[in-house]
């Protein structure tokens, strides 16, 4: 949480708070279904959290906008972004149904009235999303695939709507086919060297009617 404020001072009351609520809840429904290593339990807050608000240094989501979470397992990047974003909508969803359980039991919990959790594969996801999000689920080839006829026409944001992936280590080869990919190096926005090879990848998706 130190560190989470440190990069996100700007923070108010009720977001600290469910900041704050996000180890004990995820301890305790890591106890009834695995979907955090016991590894990683104990560094929730650098590993999960602050790495899945990488995304929100490098786009901030306006109020009003919409955002898929792929691929979301216990919930990241999904509910960390919702607690960010209050005003941004969030649709979590997993092939997995015992993960969503655990994402709609958070969100309940922390009274976000933003996310909505679903147990589908990503090809079913009906509407269409500013930005979609995900933490290194699979290739980007495959990924790209699932986001086919997702995204909004019209891009409202700073960056061009399309997807916001987080991943480590050297992409050139997972990237070739993406000459519009961006990179956004993590360790320009956080110091922890869990960041040193982690990047948030944009790729803008033109709208084909």
């Amino acid at each position: 949480m130190k560190a989470l404020l440190n990069y996100f001072p700007n923070l108010t009351r009720v977001q600290k708070i469910q900041f704050e609520q996000l180890e004990a809840l995820y301890k305790e429904w890591n106890a009834q279904i695995n979907v955090v290593s016991r590894k990683d339990i104990d560094e929730l807050y650098r590993r999960h959290v602050l790495h899945s608000l990488g995304i929100a240094k490098v786009q901030e989501f306006k109020p009003g906008s919409s955002v898929l979470d792929i691929g979301t397992g216990g919930g990241f990047p999904g509910i960390p972004l919702a607690i960010l974003f209050p005003e941004t909508q969030f649709h979590l969803v997993d092939s997995i149904g015992k993960k969503i359980k655990v994402v709609n039991g958070v969100a309940e919990s922390l009274g976000l009235k933003n996310v909505k959790g679903s147990h589908m594969r990503a090809e079913k996801v009906k509407g269409e999303f500013d930005f979609i999000v995900s933490r290194a689920v699979t290739r980007m080839d495959d990924f790209y695939k699932w986001t086919k006829g997702k995204i909004k026409k019209k891009s409202e944001h700073d960056l061009k709507n399309g997807i916001l992936y987080l991943k480590g280590g050297d992409l050139t080869v997972e990237l070739q086919n993406f000459p519009k990919a961006t990179l956004y190096d993590l360790p320009n926005y956080f110091e922890e060297p869990f960041f040193e090879t982690k990047k948030v990848v944009h790729i803008p998706i033109k709208f084909r009617g």
